[in-house]
């Protein structure tokens, strides 16, 4: 059983943000980028699958400039056996995203291609979909467990109400989220052994991106609070509010 899973490099969702003097990116001067956490559960997943078979491969690939390589290699720590860096500048566009990738997994033998359900920093939730759709293959999203027989997945997914069962003939790609698959922590010795595994360059497929980003913005502050009153007396005021002026009830 080989699987693939292809991860992006995020800053970390406790980083403050500022946008650049260009108005149109941020700026990275003190960012810390991490693995998206999302891309952490498909990992833990194809890690968890390839274990219960006894055998196979994970492979984590990535699009992105050299310091790509350090989120790699914190996926190799983790357990995955092999990276491979695709070497260029990703935009916001998801479709040109997805093309990059699917370029590189047309003649891959992993049986499953795993996302993260969506990236943290642009939150599109899309690029698995559409790499599924380049390839040819069947997929599932939002992914919460997975049973892998032969020549089928079977995949629980986190519904309103409930959870939705379904099969996926293999090959096939699935987007993971939070569920069965709690991130593993690196071992010391993990870590030393990443050092060692392979990580492979490419250059990446040149896709110009359909669109871009032309400015970015703070959002409003927010407005001081109100003090309406004190104990219960307040409370036929605060839903008077409410009301009227907020509009939430």
């Amino acid at each position: 059983m080989n699987i693939t899973v292809c991860v992006k490099r995020v800053p970390d969702t406790e980083t403050r943000i500022r946008i650049a003097a260009s108005g149109n990116e941020i700026d990275e001067g003190g960012v810390k980028y991490v693995l998206s956490p999302y891309d952490e559960f498909a990992l833990e997943a194809a890690l968890q699958v390839v274990e219960e078979a006894g055998s196979g491969r994970v492979t984590v690939l990535s699009f992105g400039g050299d310091a790509t390589k350090e989120s790699l290699r914190s996926a190799l720590a983790l357990g995955a056996h092999e990276a491979v860096l695709l070497k260029g500048e990703p935009t916001m566009d998801g479709w040109a995203t997805a093309q990059v990738l699917a370029s590189e997994l047309e003649g891959d033998d992993a049986a499953l291609v795993l996302f993260g359900v969506k990236a943290v920093d642009d939150d599109q939730q899309q690029v698995g979909p559409m790499v599924a759709e380049l390839l040819g293959r069947p997929c599932a999203t939002a992914v919460a467990a997975m049973e892998v027989g032969d020549g089928v997945a079977t995949c629980w997914r986190t519904v309103e109400g409930g959870q939705e069962v379904v099969e996926i003939d293999l090959p096939a790609v699935a987007t993971v989220t939070k569920g069965k698959y709690e991130p593993r922590y690196a071992s010391l010795r993990g870590i030393m052994a990443a050092k060692r595994k392979p990580l492979r360059e490419k250059e990446a497929a040149v896709v110009e991106p359909g669109f871009v980003v032309e400015s970015l913005e703070y959002p409003p502050p927010r407005p001081e609070g109100r003090i309406v009153g004190e104990g219960p007396e307040a409370t036929a005021e605060l839903v008077r509010l409410l009301r009227e002026e907020a509009k939430a009830i």
